[in-house]
């Protein structure tokens, strides 16, 4: 916040540090990607990029015995992140540190699994498999959700959406090739279905932004960000036949 006003980013960290989760999303398509992989029980270190809050590092921490590091560029969603590790008493085995999915601090080959919903866009699908390769073992497993095309069909609308938001959408198809010229086998790739959308984000969200609105009533700032929020619901009811959620699993070769 500078000289007393509240920022677009202020705006969007506070609307978002009470939810579970800070896209679409949940608990079910969480443990639907990791029940792709050979021997979860055996996967011993995990970093979970653009963490956010941690509702799916918390459902991952619950299925699988290994440690596990959230990374998020944001320090008051990992400070909302280690005290809910700490509440669901994880907190020996779960850490969230303040850094970034472009710069991470973790040693050669050193972990097993990569997991980022909802994060990979915003530094490139390509840039962030590449980059990330590195710190995987073999045979070590990345499982990444990031908008991408359904149709062949590209509206002009979505397509300007996402590009505004910094984000570039393209084909199932593509991402899966993508993650193949980068050294990785396809898993798995499923679309995750639109409750993930409506009922787990949408919903909840349009609740944190009308408490927000009652906290800084007449804000234009604030109110020119709840439009936008509800243009991309308006955006997602829709348009949701040509693009959505899909989760990618792969395998480092």
């Amino acid at each position: 916040m500078e000289n007393g006003q509240i920022s677009m980013i202020d705006i969007l960290i506070e609307t978002h540090m009470g939810l579970e989760r800070q896209g679409p999303g949940n608990a079910e398509m969480t443990l639907k990607a990791l029940s792709f992989m050979d021997n979860p029980g055996k996967i011993s270190r995990v970093a979970d990029l653009g963490c956010g809050t941690g509702g799916q590092t918390m459902v991952l921490a619950q299925n699988i015995p290994g440690k596990i590091t959230g990374v998020d560029q944001s320090p008051a969603f990992i400070h909302v992140f280690n005290d809910n590790a700490k509440e669901l008493n994880l907190g020996e085995r779960v850490t969230g540190i303040v850094g970034s999915m472009e710069n991470l601090s973790f040693g050669k080959e050193e972990i097993d699994l990569i997991w980022s919903e909802g994060a990979i866009d915003s530094i490139g699908f390509e840039k962030g498999l590449a980059h990330w390769n590195g710190f995987l073992k073999k045979n070590g497993y990345v499982a990444v959700a990031c908008p991408s095309w359904l149709t062949d069909e590209r509206p002009a609308e979505v397509e300007r959406f996402w590009a505004d938001a910094g984000s570039g959408l393209d084909t199932i198809g593509h991402n899966i090739g993508i993650m193949q010229k980068n050294g990785y086998s396809l898993v798995a790739a499923f679309i995750l279905p639109e409750k993930c959308w409506t009922d787990d984000y949408f919903i909840p969200r349009e609740a944190a932004e009308n408490a927000l609105s009652e906290k800084h009533p007449g804000n234009k700032t604030v109110e020119d960000y709840i439009e936008s929020s509800k243009y991309e619901v308006e955006l997602y009811s829709k348009y949701k036949q040509h693009y959505g959620y899909v989760f990618y699993i792969g395998k480092k070769k």
